[in-house]
């Protein structure tokens, strides 16, 4: 009989966890979902990013002085629930895992999207299941060999974007003046905002979707090595990422292609292939083609790594069957990650039966569930400062401008619930209170089962 370990193993290194934060940031949401929010916003995408960053970094930094001063499985669903209840830590820590349920369901379906731009006739379902079994597996191994296989995913898809940018600037140095790759294409198109500040203002929303992710790195706390120095340089280096990743490629993008030529009619066109196909390098556009799919592989292997440690987290609240809580003797929290897998299986049932609209309706429920993960993460750091000011402790890693950042996280998300309500997200802003409904009388239920102890 194997002789099982009673908690999770920190084998994750510095590498690691700095590719492990970088990894969440770079998805599809920025691969994929950009050329409907260039469309719409023009080259004033870049202003956006550079908020939506902002915001994120805020979120990140509360975050992050938690975690620091607690590295605990669980993340800020544990905090959640010391700081501010019960209901409130089984609400966090069950949203986020449906939240990575769906992230992975949606990264997993844009996988098979690239897979098809090679070979269309290959169907969505039979790539979805390939890449499910395949990252299934990994997950199942040790944590060392998961922080290894996103090391190289991540590593892929960072130094890919660097080489792009770099690429991009000498074309634009370099090029003919006449084939018009030009700084001056930012604006020449109808100005910075080619909508007017609207354009920018109503995908806000929408381009959140890209930051889904960041805060991943709070996951893998519980299995990092020396969480004290690891974490606070991880999310420290979110700014720097996001000025290179986000900002530094899409303006690189829209220098060579004005964003008029973008198709943004459809989700399932990359700007970052279609730019080397409009200028006509064939093997360029492969190459980001390939790039692309391991991002998408690399945010679905962090998302199943984020939800099986999230219900490991659950179960030591509590809040969750203590079966999860069962972990081999490499420290794998099995029952978890295979539940996980279960439900994340469901989307090679949803590529099967409706594969053209898959990915659009993924991420629209995605951002509901986006936009209440980041609202608790920001109350739950409320409630930890209320806590250590009561206590007069001094934390590690302060949060920036707490509790005002706080207040500007939340006016911020009030803001993206406005304009979903207003742009067709209806459904999703409807779903948030259901949901919450639905998690309380389920927790009442799960609770009214257990006895009471003193």
């Amino acid at each position: 009989m194997s002789k099982e370990s009673t908690s999770l193993q920190r084998g994750l290194k510095n590498r690691h966890i700095q590719l492990i934060a970088m990894g969440g940031a770079i998805g599809t949401g920025l691969f994929l979902g950009s050329a409907q929010v260039i469309q719409s916003a023009g080259p004033s995408i870049i202003l956006g990013y550079a908020i939506g960053g902002l915001i994120a970094f805020l979120i990140m930094r509360q975050l992050g002085e938690m975690i620091v001063e607690e590295p605990v499985a669980g993340s800020f669903a544990h905090f959640a629930n010391k700081y501010w209840g019960k209901f409130a830590g089984f609400l966090a820590g069950w949203n986020y895992w449906i939240l990575y349920i769906l992230v992975a369901m949606s990264e997993l379906t844009a996988a098979a999207k690239y897979i098809n731009y090679w070979w269309p006739h290959i169907p969505a379902w039979s790539s979805v299941l390939f890449f499910f079994i395949t990252i299934t597996a990994i997950n199942l191994a040790n944590v060392k060999f998961y922080g290894e296989s996103e090391f190289w995913l991540s590593i892929i898809k960072v130094t890919a974007i660097i080489a792009m940018i770099v690429f991009g600037l000498y074309l634009i140095f370099t090029a003919d003046p006449t084939v018009g790759y030009s700084f001056s294409n930012l604006w020449e198109h109808g100005g910075f905002f080619p909508h007017g500040f609207e354009g920018l203002f109503y995908m806000l929303a929408f381009l959140m979707f890209a930051f889904g992710g960041i805060e991943l790195i709070g996951m893998a706390a519980a299995e990092a090595k020396d969480p004290e120095k690891t974490i606070p340089k991880a999310i420290n280096q979110i700014i720097p990422r996001i000025l290179i990743f986000y900002i530094g490629s899409i303006t690189i993008l829209l220098s060579l292609v004005p964003w008029n030529q973008f198709d943004g009619g459809s989700l399932d066109k990359s700007p970052f292939v279609m730019v080397f196909s409009l200028i006509g390098i064939g093997w360029a556009a492969n190459l980001v083609n390939f790039i692309i799919l391991t991002a998408a592989l690399s945010v679905y292997n962090s998302g199943m790594y984020a939800n099986s440690r999230m219900l490991y987290g659950l179960a030591e609240q509590g809040n969750a069957p203590n079966i999860f809580k069962k972990v081999n003797k490499q420290g794998v929290p099995i029952p978890a990650v295979l539940f996980s897998a279960l439900l994340i299986f469901g989307c090679v049932l949803l590529n099967y039966f409706v594969p053209e609209q898959a990915l659009s309706h993924l991420i629209y429920i995605v951002v509901g569930a986006l936009v209440l993960n980041w609202a608790m993460i920001s109350l739950t750091h409320l409630k930890f400062k209320q806590a250590m000011l009561k206590q007069g402790l001094k934390t590690k890693f302060p949060a920036l401008w707490a509790p005002l950042s706080n207040y500007l996280v939340l006016g911020f998300i009030a803001v993206v619930l406005y304009i979903m309500w207003t742009q067709g997200f209806k459904e999703s802003v409807y779903m948030i209170p259901i949901w919450i409904l639905l998690m309380y009388g389920l927790y009442k239920v799960l609770n009214s089962e257990q006895p009471k102890s003193d």
